[in-house]
């Protein structure tokens, strides 16, 4: 509880940097906008290079890895974190305002997909959950639990983790696939609204980047079939690529990074950065 107060505060903190940041400019300052999946991460980096940077301030905030590449290609922000890969369509944008995105890989993350602790249910296959989030299982009893409605939980559309879920998870990772959520599924703003839902509704069902997990959610076992072993979302199944449901994590700037922006994304993948992408429970590139 306290860390997310904390999170809160510092993300109001952050916000109004960024908007003072847009107003009046001033050496040093970076804005980062983007993954809310990345944020408590990148705002831990922000707040550590703060202490050995004095000169520099770093305006973060969340919205969406949507929101974050929106902002580079519009040249209201100087990096976007993003939970997915740029599409060419958004980088051929910002060519068109002479903007070149360069790409960092900056750590790794294992979606969760999570019930409430009371859910009997404690592993699915890929299969499974393309079914339960298209809307073709309805009923827990169907994958061996209780005889309720499934209450589906998605993040919005703008986000990176419905993007890489729907692909991976729900089309599993079929170019030919046009699978979409069911139209039954609630969309959420962001993970810990996920989160927060989880916690009081048993039926319920949604997916999370795994550093959101806490004891008052339940974590699923995922196999890729019925053949393959179960593995839970954990920085060894990760590294090991034995869980099957991961990603990078990415941070993009306009152009070939200079200066304070260089600084803060060297520091990202030197090894105190690293290690803080293990401290918020992401798995580190390095």
């Amino acid at each position: 509880m306290f860390k997310n107060i904390m999170c809160f505060v510092f993300s109001l903190c952050m916000l109004l940097g960024f908007a003072g940041c847009k107003r009046t400019p001033r050496a040093g300052t970076i804005c980062a906008v983007g993954s809310d999946t990345m944020v408590n991460l990148v705002q831990s980096w922000a707040e550590e290079f703060m202490k050995t940077s004095s000169d520099s301030f770093i305006a973060v905030t969340g919205g969406g890895s949507g929101t974050g590449i929106a902002g580079l290609i519009s040249n209201s922000c100087d990096i976007a974190s993003a939970s997915r890969k740029m599409k060419e369509q958004e980088i051929e944008k910002a060519k068109k305002n002479n903007i070149n995105p360069v790409e960092f890989i900056v750590g790794l993350d294992g979606i969760a997909v999570v019930v409430n602790p009371n859910n009997k249910v404690d592993k699915l296959t890929i299969d499974q959950l393309s079914d339960i989030f298209t809307g073709k299982i309805t009923n827990w009893k169907e994958v061996g639990g209780e005889d309720k409605k499934i209450v589906i939980l998605s993040r919005e559309m703008n986000s990176g983790t419905h993007i890489y879920f729907k692909e991976h998870v729900l089309r599993r990772n079929k170019e030919d696939s046009k699978e979409e959520f069911a139209p039954s599924a609630l969309l959420l703003s962001s993970s810990q609204a996920i989160a927060d839902e989880i916690i009081q509704n048993s039926q319920a069902i949604g997916y999370y980047g795994m550093g959101y997990v806490n004891p008052k959610q339940k974590a699923l076992k995922i196999a890729k079939d019925k053949k393959s072993v179960y593995y839970e979302p954990s920085i060894s199944n990760i590294i090991s690529d034995k869980y099957p449901i991961s990603r990078p994590l990415y941070i993009y700037t306009k152009s070939q990074p200079e200066g304070k922006i260089k600084d803060f994304i060297d520091f990202a993948l030197s090894k105190r950065g690293q290690e803080i992408v293990k401290e918020t429970d992401f798995v580190p590139v390095n």
